[in-house]
């Protein structure tokens, strides 16, 4: 599978360099190069077919160029041999892809665990050693400390502001053996964001530590969000005859990238609606646009590595075909109300409580009228994060909190000992030093 920046098709590279080196030093982004064909694979999958057995195909499929057969099959089973996304049938026409059933609660779980999967097979094979280093103030940092607690040739330093580091589980930790190292920042949010770019934006210091990132910039965290889809459809293709839509949370358009490049990779979908967001939304006439493209290439700054986003990765797909963008994705505008009054509908109707971004999707869809257009249309909801994280809000809207399993109980512990530094690239430099030093 071949690469290249959304900022220069002329210069392609392996997947394997643009996991590790996955910031482009033209700013840009990288995105797949040329389509893939993966009819074969997903049309001989049905509703029996694991969740790793689909993505350990699929990863053969993409990377097949680079990586064995024997290894792909090995970074999906050691990702999700203990977790799967979950596809349940709310009415004849309605499905909800349930995306939190991580180790985390978290939509996320999913690519951190394939990314940090990925890296270490690779990192093995070639007896290298890596370093993430990631801004969180709490469910981020336990979602990726969850995937990448126990590699051996991966380090994960998390940098939190002062006072947010809680709910990582003690053998995931440097000081128990693991391989998460928790660092506190004095200052907020905005100080370990400027911290993170200082230190990505320095090529030579990223090169120097092997450093790499986790978040949505690295196209391995974007690929195995495609593998959603292809789930879901393995899961609903006996049960409709009609079209194919997705109701899909804006976000920083992961999925909606993610879901591009399933259609891209020959997913049958007949189209993809979101939530209107001030990048992506509506012209007079109904149809989509991005705004982001009225910014020359030229005039941007480089990808974000603290607050990443993938609306420069839809850009180039509808730079490159234009039409797109008005056959198949369909974003609505949704207020905050709207989507209220759809959680508390919903959650009498199908006793289900839909997070907050799942019900600005599934309101969005609802606006376009999807199920009205020619008849016999299904609708798979993507439903993002576990309803505990919102327990507050969806208390006051439904009347009743939401279970809250086991697992995520334990999410507002602090951690202890945790060191302090203050927001300069000099003193992370020296955490970079002492993690390279035990590996």
């Amino acid at each position: 599978m071949k690469l290249v920046s959304t900022r220069n098709s002329t210069h392609a590279v392996s997947f394997k360099h643009a996991i590790f080196d996955c910031m482009p030093a033209d700013g840009g982004l990288y995105v797949p190069y040329s389509e893939h064909d993966l009819r074969s694979w997903i049309l001989h999958m049905n509703e029996q077919t694991a969740f790793s057995t689909i993505a350990g195909s699929l990863t053969s499929a993409l990377l097949k160029e680079e990586i064995s057969p024997v290894i792909s099959e090995r970074i999906a089973a050691t990702a999700f041999q203990s977790y799967s996304p979950r596809l349940r049938q709310l009415d004849d026409r309605l499905f909800l892809l349930e995306l939190f059933h991580g180790p985390t609660g978290n939509h996320r779980d999913f690519g951190f665990l394939w990314l940090a999967s990925a890296l270490e097979h690779l990192l093995t094979i070639d007896e290298k050693n890596a370093i993430v280093v990631a801004p969180s103030t709490g469910a981020g940092g336990r979602s990726m400390a969850a995937a990448f607690g126990n590699k051996k040739h991966l380090k994960l330093v998390i940098l939190y502001p002062k006072g947010y580091a809680k709910g990582l589980k003690p053998e995931h930790l440097f000081q128990n053996g693991g391989s998460v190292y928790p660092v506190e920042v004095d200052g907020d949010i905005a100080i370990v964001e400027n911290l993170i770019r200082s230190v990505y934006q320095e090529r030579q210091l990223v090169k120097d530590y092997n450093l790499t990132l986790a978040n949505t910039v690295n196209i391995g965290r974007i690929l195995p969000q495609v593998f959603f889809y292809m789930f879901a459809f393995t899961r609903i293709k006996t049960r409709t005859a009609g079209e194919i839509f997705y109701a899909v949370p804006s976000g920083n358009y992961g999925n909606l990238a993610a879901g591009l490049y399933a259609w891209k990779f020959r997913l049958p979908v007949n189209g993809f609606i979101t939530d209107a967001t001030d990048a992506l939304n509506c012209d007079e006439t109904g149809y989509c646009r991005c705004i982001n493209s009225s910014v020359p290439l030229a005039e941007r700054g480089p990808a974000d590595p603290a607050v990443p986003s993938s609306i420069e990765r839809l850009e180039q797909i509808f730079t490159l075909s234009p039409a797109i963008m008005k056959s198949i994705i369909f974003p609505a505008k949704v207020s905050d109300a709207e989507a209220e009054t759809l959680i508390s509908d919903s959650y009498r109707h199908y006793g289900i409580m839909f997070d907050t971004a799942t019900a600005h999707a599934y309101a969005a869809a609802q606006t376009r009228n999807i199920f009205r257009r020619r008849g016999g249309e299904s609708l798979v909801l993507v439903s993002k994060d576990h309803p505990a994280f919102e327990s507050e809000i969806l208390t006051r809207i439904c009347g009743e909190s939401p279970i809250i399993p086991e697992y995520l109980r334990d999410i507002d512990m602090p951690l202890t000992d945790v060191p302090l530094i203050n927001g300069t690239k000099e003193e992370l430099i020296k955490i970079l030093n002492k993690v390279s030093e035990v590996q």
